[in-house]
């Protein structure tokens, strides 16, 4: 099994776990660091393995079971070139499976504050202005049908998180994390000034702290067979 876009490869481990004794799992990301957290972390796995390299131009042929990849084609400007890249990873027969996001369609309850939405707003211009599909998750069966994939399905996978579910606080908080990661770049950019981000980062966190309900992230699992 093949999985694009690892990461530090939490969910590639569980891959790893899972599959039958004999099987192996291969994890590719560009990122060097992140490739180096993952082999440092599930050093301990013995048929798991983490290779460098770009979702555009991967080298396998023919070789995988299962192709697959987690919210990762949302980051790339030719998601098309990808899902034919991972076909051609896969076996006659393979499977390739993507999850990933509509950004355009998440939904808060209540609404978040007017802050918020300046910075939500903001990020999604950014992301065009990048070439990255904001619509990705509905978009992917198209992409796999021109690819070539048969049997093409698309499943919701929403993810929803109400107040005093145990990942409440995790799930609600990511936006945090969102936000000071991209932070430098939306400013730089001119699509947000460091004065509009501090005032999100407070707000939003007295909103999530008090009085969000519930948090609904749309995504979908697109799945197809190479014929």
């Amino acid at each position: 099994m093949l999985d694009v876009g690892c990461g530090t490869g939490a969910i590639t481990a569980g891959i790893a776990r899972a599959v039958k004794p004999g099987g192996c799992v291969v994890g590719v990301d560009r990122d060097e660091v992140l490739l180096e957290v993952a082999r440092t972390e599930h050093a301990g796995i013995e048929n798991l393995q983490f290779e460098y390299g770009n979702a555009t131009d991967l080298p396998f042929r023919a070789r995988f079971d299962i192709v697959t990849s987690a919210r990762a084609l949302q980051w790339i400007a030719e998601p098309g070139l990808v899902v034919e890249k991972m076909k051609q990873a896969a076996k006659r027969r393979g499977v390739v499976v993507v999850l990933d996001y509509n950004h355009t369609q998440n939904q808060w309850e209540p609404e978040p504050p007017p802050e918020f939405r300046v910075f939500y707003d903001a990020f999604l211009a950014w992301r065009r202005a990048n070439g990255w599909d904001n619509e990705m998750a509905d978009h992917l069966p198209g992409l796999f049908r021109s690819a070539g994939l048969a049997s093409v399905e698309n499943r919701d996978q929403d993810e929803v998180v109400e107040r005093g579910e145990p990942e409440f606080a995790k799930l609600s908080f990511l936006w945090v994390g969102t936000l000071e990661s991209v932070a430098g770049q939306l400013i730089a950019a001119g699509f947000c000034t460091k004065a509009q981000l501090d005032e999100v980062r407070e707000s939003y966190v007295s909103w999530v702290t008090k009085d969000l309900v519930k948090q609904t992230l749309a995504m979908r699992a697109t799945i197809g067979i190479v014929p």
